[in-house]
This record gives C-alpha cells, structure tokens and sequence, in this order.
C-alpha cells in the first residue's frame, strides 16, 4: 500500500499511539530516515546512545544474529524505504521510547551473557519478547477484573456487556510493529500478546511497560502474556458497534481445553 494512499487508514483509533509523530510526517511522501530520525530526536537506548534510523546495510549471518546488540551500542536502527513493518517499528520506537529501550537492553544483555548459542538460537525470554515487540498490546486499566476477563477469555462479557465499565477504566494502547501492518488490512483471527498496566489513567504507560520488561521474571516464556483477540476492542473494527459480532467462534475462541 502507497503511504499517501494510507492516510485515511491511519486515521483509525487502533493507530493513536503513533499519531503525533504521524501528524508530524507529510502525507504525500513516503518518510525519510532524516525525518524519522528527527522526530526520534532525545531518544536514547539503554546504553546512552542516540538513536536513529538508517539504511539497511550488508550483513554476514552472524552480524544478522545480533542485531539488536548492534542497536543498543550504536543506536542505529537500519530501516527499509517503501516497508510498512520497518516504518512502524520506527515509529514505534518514538512512540514508546522506554519500552522499546528496555525490550532492547534485554535482548541486548542475553546475547552477550549466553554468546553465540543464544544467537543461533533464542531462548524462551527473547521469544517472548519479541513476540511483544512485534504482536503486543498494552492493556493499561484501574479495573484488575478486566485483567482476569482476558485470562478467562471472557470476551463478550468484557468487550459488550461490561462496555461502559471498560471505556471507564481501561485504555488498549497497540504496541507491536508488526501488529501494525496487520492493522492496515485487518482479518479475524488476528491476535495479540498483552501486557497488563495497572494503571488509574493511560498516562505513563510507556514507563510502567519498560518496568515490566526490567524484571526477566515477567517474561520466562511466550505463554506468561495472556492472548487476547485484538479487533473485538471496541472501535478498533467495524462491527464492534453490533453485540453479534462477539459470537463469532473464530474471532473470539475460548481457552483450549487443559
């Protein structure tokens, strides 16, 4: 899809976490790295470096492997032109600075504790984290039965009988870059792993994230983040205005039997 053919799309609420950098961006050209770069402009990783995004370069496999090292030292994010998934992890980044810098300096600090093994190979923490980095949604809210609704797969309950609880209590802000892209052409079945922020507002909620991911105990494993089906909260498609669409099996699918 065409960036200036997208506009209308990101205007959609599933893409508010990016709207000050998007409305800082022009509509008619796809971004440069120098723009992007710009509006990353403070941003550090957890090594005090800069951050900024640059053009992909030749890499040996090995070099590939430890690519996120390569971003805490150097601060570099190498990022394709005309590529939906790198402009959404750029603008990821500046959207969720501490988050992102936390996620990172974990990563970066596995590689070096477990070498070329853990390179070759990612270990059940990275896993999880990247299966946030890339598919994540932050569920911040005052309410922590909202929290349980979600392990519970309780999702009719949470997202139509309990609405005017949840748009009291609760925010879904979406995370992941990769989630993202989906977003520009959605389909049912499209899943998310959460994080739960217990907060009283949505201010804050890129530190509380980056707290999160400070403690490797809250993320031993991929199944640690509960699932959550990301087009049934409300606004994010069409047909959340209509209590039907919470019966759909695909969608909205209950925990597998133990």
């Amino acid at each position: 899809m065409d960036w200036s053919d997208a506009q209308a799309l990101l205007r959609q609420p599933v893409f508010e976490p990016l709207r000050a950098s998007l409305d800082r961006l022009a509509p008619e050209a796809w971004p440069t790295h120098e723009a992007l770069s710009a509006l990353a402009g403070g941003i550090r990783t957890s090594r005090g470096t800069a951050l900024r995004f640059v053009a992909p370069r030749e890499h040996t496999e090995s070099e590939r492997r430890y690519y996120e090292l390569h971003i805490a030292d150097t601060g570099e994010v190498e990022t394709r032109r005309d590529n939906w998934h790198d402009l959404f992890n750029a603008l990821q980044w500046i959207a969720f600075p501490r988050a992102k810098a936390q996620i990172n300096a974990q990563h970066a600090a596995i590689l070096e504790e477990r070498g070329d093994a853990e390179a070759k190979r990612r270990s059940p923490e990275r896993d999880a984290l990247t299966l946030f980095d890339e598919g994540g949604v932050i569920v911040a809210s005052s309410d922590f039965q909202v929290f349980q609704r979600i392990r519970d797969f309780a999702w009719k309950e949470m997202f139509w009988h309990r609405r005017a609880e949840l748009a009291a209590t609760t925010r879904f802000f979406a995370f992941g870059h990769s989630l993202y892209e989906k977003s520009l052409d959605p389909y049912l079945g499209m899943v998310a792993k959460t994080v739960f922020v217990p907060l009283s507002d949505a201010r804050g909620a890129d530190e509380a994230v980056a707290r999160h991911f400070s403690d490797r105990g809250n993320f031993t494993r991929p199944k640690d983040m509960a699932p959550m089906p990301v087009l049934g909260v409300p606004g994010w498609h069409p047909d959340t205005e209509r209590e039907v669409f919470y019966d759909d099996p695909v969608h909205f699918r209950g925990p597998r039997p133990k």
